[in-house]
Protein backbone atom coordinates (compact mmCIF):
# COMPACT_ATOMS: atom_id res chain seq x y z
CA UNK A 1 0.00 0.00 0.00
CA UNK A 2 2.70 2.48 0.61
CA UNK A 3 4.33 1.40 -2.52
CA UNK A 4 1.04 2.05 -4.22
CA UNK A 5 0.98 5.93 -2.03
CA UNK A 6 4.02 6.44 -3.43
CA UNK A 7 3.51 5.63 -7.07
CA UNK A 8 0.42 8.12 -6.95
CA UNK A 9 2.56 10.91 -4.93
CA UNK A 10 5.36 10.92 -7.91
CA UNK A 11 2.99 10.73 -11.12
CA UNK A 12 0.78 13.76 -9.25
CA UNK A 13 4.65 15.76 -8.91
CA UNK A 14 5.27 14.81 -12.24
CA UNK A 15 2.01 16.22 -13.66
CA UNK A 16 1.82 19.42 -11.26
CA UNK A 17 5.57 19.92 -12.49
CA UNK A 18 4.20 19.52 -16.41
CA UNK A 19 1.47 22.23 -15.95
CA UNK A 20 4.08 24.65 -13.95
CA UNK A 21 5.82 24.45 -16.82
CA UNK A 22 3.52 26.32 -19.56
CA UNK A 23 5.37 29.36 -20.30
CA UNK A 24 5.07 32.59 -22.59
CA UNK A 25 8.02 32.74 -25.04
CA UNK A 26 8.68 35.96 -26.34
CA UNK A 27 11.53 36.09 -29.22
CA UNK A 28 13.12 39.45 -30.25
CA UNK A 29 14.10 38.72 -34.06
CA UNK A 30 16.36 42.42 -34.28
CA UNK A 31 19.49 43.29 -33.01
CA UNK A 32 17.54 45.79 -30.75
CA UNK A 33 17.32 46.57 -27.51
CA UNK A 34 13.43 46.43 -27.08
CA UNK A 35 10.79 47.27 -24.32
CA UNK A 36 7.32 46.56 -25.44
CA UNK A 37 3.95 46.00 -24.37
CA UNK A 38 3.03 42.87 -26.04
CA UNK A 39 -0.55 41.27 -27.02
CA UNK A 40 -1.63 37.82 -26.18
CA UNK A 41 -5.49 37.09 -27.61
CA UNK A 42 -7.20 36.14 -24.00
CA UNK A 43 -9.25 33.56 -24.83
CA UNK A 44 -6.00 31.77 -26.11
CA UNK A 45 -4.35 32.66 -23.19
CA UNK A 46 -6.95 31.58 -20.67
CA UNK A 47 -7.69 28.74 -22.23
CA UNK A 48 -4.01 27.62 -22.03
CA UNK A 49 -3.32 28.41 -18.49
CA UNK A 50 -6.17 27.66 -17.15
CA UNK A 51 -6.83 30.95 -15.50
CA UNK A 52 -9.57 33.91 -15.78
CA UNK A 53 -9.38 37.91 -15.53
CA UNK A 54 -7.13 36.87 -11.62
CA UNK A 55 -3.17 36.33 -12.12
CA UNK A 56 -0.18 37.51 -12.43
CA UNK A 57 3.01 37.47 -14.94
CA UNK A 58 6.67 36.73 -13.78
CA UNK A 59 10.04 36.32 -15.46
CA UNK A 60 10.43 32.71 -15.87
CA UNK A 61 14.46 33.54 -14.88
CA UNK A 62 14.14 36.25 -12.32
CA UNK A 63 10.76 35.56 -9.99
CA UNK A 64 9.82 38.88 -10.58
CA UNK A 65 6.33 40.01 -11.36
CA UNK A 66 5.81 41.50 -14.80
CA UNK A 67 2.70 44.17 -15.47
CA UNK A 68 -0.05 43.34 -17.43
CA UNK A 69 -3.15 45.04 -18.47
CA UNK A 70 -6.82 43.53 -19.96
CA UNK A 71 -7.53 45.40 -22.98
CA UNK A 72 -11.41 45.65 -23.54
CA UNK A 73 -11.44 47.43 -27.01
CA UNK A 74 -14.39 49.18 -26.03
CA UNK A 75 -16.38 45.62 -24.88
CA UNK A 76 -17.67 44.01 -22.02
CA UNK A 77 -15.26 41.25 -22.25
CA UNK A 78 -11.68 41.07 -22.45
CA UNK A 79 -10.39 40.76 -25.71
CA UNK A 80 -6.30 40.74 -25.36
CA UNK A 81 -3.83 40.30 -22.59
CA UNK A 82 -1.18 43.46 -22.82
CA UNK A 83 2.14 42.81 -20.86
CA UNK A 84 4.89 45.41 -21.01
CA UNK A 85 8.78 43.49 -21.23
CA UNK A 86 12.10 44.26 -21.68
CA UNK A 87 14.28 42.22 -23.72
CA UNK A 88 17.79 41.88 -25.41
CA UNK A 89 18.85 41.96 -28.90
CA UNK A 90 18.39 38.53 -30.22
CA UNK A 91 17.22 36.87 -27.00
CA UNK A 92 14.16 34.87 -25.18
CA UNK A 93 12.40 35.50 -22.41
CA UNK A 94 10.56 33.21 -20.74
CA UNK A 95 7.26 34.15 -18.75
CA UNK A 96 5.05 32.21 -16.02
CA UNK A 97 1.24 32.48 -15.33
CA UNK A 98 0.64 32.13 -11.57
CA UNK A 99 -3.12 32.21 -10.18
CA UNK A 100 -2.76 34.98 -7.51
CA UNK A 101 -3.61 38.30 -7.98
CA UNK A 102 -1.55 41.11 -9.77
CA UNK A 103 -0.28 43.56 -7.86
CA UNK A 104 -1.98 47.15 -8.38
CA UNK A 105 0.19 49.54 -10.38
CA UNK A 106 0.40 52.93 -11.14
CA UNK A 107 -1.22 53.73 -14.74
CA UNK A 108 1.33 54.96 -17.30
CA UNK A 109 -1.44 55.92 -19.99
CA UNK A 110 -4.38 58.31 -19.55
CA UNK A 111 -6.74 59.87 -21.88
CA UNK A 112 -9.60 62.10 -21.05
CA UNK A 113 -11.85 64.62 -22.74
CA UNK A 114 -11.32 68.22 -21.83
CA UNK A 115 -14.90 69.79 -21.35
CA UNK A 116 -13.26 73.08 -19.48
CA UNK A 117 -10.76 74.09 -22.34
CA UNK A 118 -12.77 73.98 -25.75
CA UNK A 119 -13.77 70.46 -25.69
CA UNK A 120 -10.24 69.27 -25.78
CA UNK A 121 -9.09 65.45 -26.32
CA UNK A 122 -5.54 65.32 -24.30
CA UNK A 123 -3.46 62.05 -23.72
CA UNK A 124 -0.45 60.86 -22.55
CA UNK A 125 2.30 58.24 -21.23
CA UNK A 126 4.95 58.22 -19.00
CA UNK A 127 6.91 60.15 -21.98
CA UNK A 128 4.93 62.19 -24.19
CA UNK A 129 1.48 63.76 -24.22
CA UNK A 130 -0.99 64.95 -26.97
CA UNK A 131 -4.42 66.95 -27.33
CA UNK A 132 -7.18 67.46 -30.26
CA UNK A 133 -9.08 70.16 -30.48
CA UNK A 134 -12.67 70.12 -29.94
CA UNK A 135 -15.85 71.92 -31.58
CA UNK A 136 -15.95 74.84 -29.23
CA UNK A 137 -12.75 75.94 -30.66
CA UNK A 138 -13.94 76.55 -34.11
CA UNK A 139 -14.14 79.66 -35.17
CA UNK A 140 -12.31 81.55 -32.19
CA UNK A 141 -9.38 83.70 -32.90
CA UNK A 142 -7.09 81.14 -31.67
CA UNK A 143 -8.56 77.82 -33.82
CA UNK A 144 -6.08 75.28 -34.67
CA UNK A 145 -6.29 72.70 -37.02
CA UNK A 146 -3.56 70.05 -36.24
CA UNK A 147 -2.33 67.58 -33.03
CA UNK A 148 -0.67 69.44 -30.51
CA UNK A 149 2.56 68.25 -28.41
CA UNK A 150 3.07 68.80 -24.94
CA UNK A 151 7.05 68.31 -24.31
CA UNK A 152 7.26 66.53 -20.84
CA UNK A 153 10.26 65.42 -18.69
CA UNK A 154 8.98 63.60 -16.15
CA UNK A 155 7.46 59.93 -15.78
CA UNK A 156 4.42 61.16 -13.89
CA UNK A 157 1.30 61.69 -15.52
CA UNK A 158 0.17 65.75 -16.12
CA UNK A 159 -2.69 66.36 -18.28
CA UNK A 160 -5.28 66.59 -15.23
CA UNK A 161 -2.49 68.17 -12.96
CA UNK A 162 -1.25 71.20 -15.86
CA UNK A 163 -5.33 71.80 -17.14
CA UNK A 164 -6.12 72.67 -13.69
CA UNK A 165 -3.32 74.49 -13.19
CA UNK A 166 -4.06 76.37 -16.13
CA UNK A 167 -0.24 77.65 -16.38
CA UNK A 168 1.34 74.84 -18.86
CA UNK A 169 3.06 77.27 -21.26
CA UNK A 170 5.38 78.23 -18.58
CA UNK A 171 8.02 74.74 -17.09
CA UNK A 172 7.70 74.39 -13.86
CA UNK A 173 10.40 71.10 -13.98
CA UNK A 174 7.60 68.87 -15.07
CA UNK A 175 7.66 70.57 -19.23
CA UNK A 176 5.66 72.64 -20.74
CA UNK A 177 3.01 73.06 -24.36
CA UNK A 178 5.71 75.23 -26.22
CA UNK A 179 4.71 73.78 -29.81
CA UNK A 180 3.07 75.84 -31.91
CA UNK A 181 0.21 73.50 -34.41
CA UNK A 182 -1.55 77.28 -35.75
CA UNK A 183 -3.11 76.39 -39.44
CA UNK A 184 -0.52 73.28 -39.87
CA UNK A 185 -1.05 69.40 -39.39
CA UNK A 186 1.20 69.95 -35.94
CA UNK A 187 2.62 66.86 -34.73
CA UNK A 188 1.45 64.52 -37.26
CA UNK A 189 -2.18 65.14 -38.00
CA UNK A 190 -3.85 64.66 -41.32
CA UNK A 191 -6.13 66.42 -44.07
CA UNK A 192 -7.67 65.90 -47.05
CA UNK A 193 -5.41 66.25 -50.19
CA UNK A 194 -7.57 67.46 -53.43
CA UNK A 195 -6.46 69.67 -56.55
CA UNK A 196 -2.78 69.39 -54.47
CA UNK A 197 -4.51 71.69 -52.02
CA UNK A 198 -4.98 70.82 -48.23
CA UNK A 199 -8.72 70.80 -47.06
CA UNK A 200 -8.82 70.51 -43.32
CA UNK A 201 -11.81 68.89 -41.23
CA UNK A 202 -13.89 70.24 -38.78
CA UNK A 203 -12.87 69.50 -35.19
CA UNK A 204 -13.78 65.85 -33.79
CA UNK A 205 -17.41 65.81 -32.42
CA UNK A 206 -17.52 62.26 -30.47
CA UNK A 207 -15.33 60.48 -28.25
CA UNK A 208 -14.77 56.45 -27.37
CA UNK A 209 -12.04 55.65 -24.49
CA UNK A 210 -11.94 52.12 -25.37
CA UNK A 211 -9.13 51.40 -22.69
CA UNK A 212 -7.44 53.84 -20.51
CA UNK A 213 -3.85 51.92 -18.71
CA UNK A 214 -2.06 51.61 -16.99
CA UNK A 215 -0.15 49.77 -19.86
CA UNK A 216 -2.14 51.57 -23.11
CA UNK A 217 -4.70 53.72 -23.98
CA UNK A 218 -7.23 54.08 -26.81
CA UNK A 219 -9.56 56.16 -27.74
CA UNK A 220 -12.16 56.99 -31.08
CA UNK A 221 -12.53 60.11 -32.34
CA UNK A 222 -15.86 60.68 -34.38
CA UNK A 223 -15.87 63.34 -37.31
CA UNK A 224 -19.32 63.94 -38.42
CA UNK A 225 -20.21 64.26 -42.54
CA UNK A 226 -18.44 66.85 -44.29
CA UNK A 227 -19.01 68.28 -47.55
CA UNK A 228 -14.99 68.97 -48.79
CA UNK A 229 -14.42 69.84 -51.93
CA UNK A 230 -17.66 68.56 -53.24
CA UNK A 231 -17.78 65.18 -51.74
CA UNK A 232 -19.25 64.55 -48.59
CA UNK A 233 -16.79 62.48 -46.40
CA UNK A 234 -16.70 61.03 -43.11
CA UNK A 235 -14.07 59.51 -41.03
CA UNK A 236 -12.94 58.19 -37.59
CA UNK A 237 -10.02 58.05 -35.60
CA UNK A 238 -8.46 54.98 -33.31
CA UNK A 239 -5.60 56.07 -31.58
CA UNK A 240 -3.37 53.73 -29.41
CA UNK A 241 -0.19 54.96 -26.51
CA UNK A 242 1.50 52.12 -25.02
CA UNK A 243 3.86 53.50 -21.79
CA UNK A 244 7.40 53.91 -22.58
CA UNK A 245 7.19 54.79 -26.51
CA UNK A 246 7.53 58.26 -27.92
CA UNK A 247 4.97 57.17 -30.67
CA UNK A 248 1.36 56.86 -31.30
CA UNK A 249 -0.69 54.21 -33.50
CA UNK A 250 -3.36 55.94 -35.89
CA UNK A 251 -5.75 54.05 -37.87
CA UNK A 252 -8.38 56.00 -39.56
CA UNK A 253 -11.82 54.66 -41.72
CA UNK A 254 -12.92 57.23 -44.00
CA UNK A 255 -15.73 57.16 -46.18
CA UNK A 256 -16.39 59.75 -49.46
CA UNK A 257 -19.83 59.47 -51.07
CA UNK A 258 -19.15 58.62 -54.92
CA UNK A 259 -15.85 57.44 -55.54
CA UNK A 260 -13.86 54.45 -54.45
CA UNK A 261 -10.45 56.35 -53.21
CA UNK A 262 -9.66 59.80 -51.03
CA UNK A 263 -6.76 61.15 -51.40
CA UNK A 264 -5.41 62.68 -47.93
CA UNK A 265 -2.05 63.77 -46.48
CA UNK A 266 -0.10 63.03 -43.15
CA UNK A 267 1.89 65.85 -41.92
CA UNK A 268 4.36 67.92 -39.46
CA UNK A 269 4.62 71.48 -39.04
CA UNK A 270 7.71 73.10 -40.60
CA UNK A 271 9.45 76.16 -39.04
CA UNK A 272 11.17 79.52 -40.11
CA UNK A 273 14.58 78.27 -40.73
CA UNK A 274 17.05 78.19 -43.31
CA UNK A 275 18.47 74.70 -43.13
CA UNK A 276 16.17 72.51 -41.17
CA UNK A 277 16.76 69.21 -39.68
CA UNK A 278 14.95 66.45 -41.44
CA UNK A 279 15.27 63.61 -43.38
CA UNK A 280 12.23 61.60 -45.16
CA UNK A 281 13.88 57.95 -46.16
CA UNK A 282 11.74 56.15 -48.79
CA UNK A 283 12.79 52.54 -47.87
CA UNK A 284 12.34 52.60 -44.62
CA UNK A 285 8.63 55.39 -44.94
CA UNK A 286 9.67 57.13 -42.58
CA UNK A 287 9.82 61.39 -42.03
CA UNK A 288 11.29 63.28 -39.10
CA UNK A 289 11.58 66.27 -37.99
CA UNK A 290 14.38 67.94 -35.34
CA UNK A 291 12.80 71.68 -34.67
CA UNK A 292 15.19 74.50 -34.12
CA UNK A 293 15.66 76.04 -30.48
CA UNK A 294 13.22 78.73 -29.97
CA UNK A 295 12.92 81.43 -26.97
CA UNK A 296 15.59 78.56 -24.99
CA UNK A 297 12.42 76.35 -24.83
CA UNK A 298 14.43 73.22 -26.24
CA UNK A 299 14.21 71.42 -29.65
CA UNK A 300 11.02 69.03 -30.20
CA UNK A 301 11.48 66.06 -32.45
CA UNK A 302 8.49 64.84 -34.51
CA UNK A 303 7.73 62.18 -36.90
CA UNK A 304 6.06 59.75 -39.35
CA UNK A 305 5.95 56.19 -40.01
CA UNK A 306 3.58 55.01 -42.85
CA UNK A 307 4.06 50.76 -42.50
CA UNK A 308 2.40 49.93 -45.83
CA UNK A 309 0.47 52.59 -47.56
CA UNK A 310 1.46 53.79 -50.59
CA UNK A 311 3.01 57.56 -50.18
CA UNK A 312 4.62 60.35 -52.14
CA UNK A 313 6.81 63.08 -49.80
CA UNK A 314 5.66 66.66 -50.50
CA UNK A 315 8.26 68.95 -49.38
CA UNK A 316 6.95 71.87 -51.66
CA UNK A 317 4.52 72.92 -49.29
CA UNK A 318 5.50 76.12 -46.47
CA UNK A 319 3.97 75.00 -43.37
CA UNK A 320 4.59 71.53 -43.54
CA UNK A 321 6.31 68.24 -44.67
CA UNK A 322 3.80 66.05 -46.14
CA UNK A 323 3.08 62.46 -47.00
CA UNK A 324 0.30 62.06 -49.30
CA UNK A 325 -1.43 58.70 -50.14
CA UNK A 326 -5.07 57.29 -51.21
CA UNK A 327 -7.43 55.34 -48.90
CA UNK A 328 -10.32 53.17 -50.02
CA UNK A 329 -13.33 53.51 -48.34
CA UNK A 330 -13.93 51.51 -45.30
CA UNK A 331 -10.18 50.23 -45.15
CA UNK A 332 -8.27 50.88 -42.43
CA UNK A 333 -5.22 52.98 -42.74
CA UNK A 334 -2.54 53.07 -40.20
CA UNK A 335 0.26 55.38 -39.39
CA UNK A 336 2.16 56.50 -36.39
CA UNK A 337 3.20 59.60 -35.36
CA UNK A 338 5.59 60.59 -32.56
CA UNK A 339 7.73 63.09 -30.40
CA UNK A 340 10.76 63.76 -28.63
CA UNK A 341 11.66 66.86 -26.43
CA UNK A 342 15.57 67.14 -25.62
CA UNK A 343 15.03 68.86 -22.27
CA UNK A 344 13.57 65.57 -21.40
CA UNK A 345 17.02 63.89 -21.67
CA UNK A 346 16.30 60.95 -23.44
CA UNK A 347 17.07 61.58 -27.21
CA UNK A 348 18.96 65.08 -27.12
CA UNK A 349 19.86 65.20 -30.90
CA UNK A 350 19.04 65.30 -34.52
CA UNK A 351 21.02 62.46 -35.21
CA UNK A 352 19.48 60.74 -31.78
CA UNK A 353 16.37 61.24 -32.63
CA UNK A 354 16.85 59.88 -36.59
CA UNK A 355 18.28 56.43 -35.13
CA UNK A 356 15.10 56.20 -32.61
CA UNK A 357 12.81 56.70 -35.56
CA UNK A 358 14.63 53.90 -37.73
CA UNK A 359 14.56 51.57 -34.73
CA UNK A 360 10.93 51.88 -33.90
CA UNK A 361 10.00 51.51 -37.37
CA UNK A 362 12.52 48.26 -37.60
CA UNK A 363 10.31 47.08 -34.65
CA UNK A 364 6.98 47.90 -35.99
CA UNK A 365 8.20 45.82 -39.16
CA UNK A 366 9.65 43.07 -37.13
CA UNK A 367 7.44 42.21 -34.27
CA UNK A 368 8.33 40.55 -31.45
CA UNK A 369 6.96 36.71 -31.54
CA UNK A 370 5.21 35.23 -28.99
CA UNK A 371 4.28 31.73 -28.43
CA UNK A 372 2.79 29.60 -25.37
CA UNK A 373 3.74 26.16 -25.00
Amino acid sequence: MKKIFFTIAISCAVFLSVQAQKTIYVTNPTDLNRMEVISIPYGSFAKHFGVDTIFSIRDKSSGQLVVHQLEKLGNEVVKNVLVQIKIAPNAELRLTVNKEPALAVKSKTYARYVPERFDDFAWENDLVAFRMYGKALEGRNDDAQGMDYWAKRTEDLVIDKWYKQNDYHKDHGEGMDYYSVGQSLGAGDLALYYDNKIHFTKHYRQYQILDNGPLRTSFRLIFEPQDIAGKMVSLTKTISIDAGQQFNRIEVILKSEGTKETPLVVGIAKRSESEPKFEYDASERTLWYWEPDFNNFGHTGIALFVPKAKIQFISDDLKQYLLKTEVKNDTPFVYYNGAAWNKAEKITSAAAWGDYVEDFAESIKKPLKIKLK
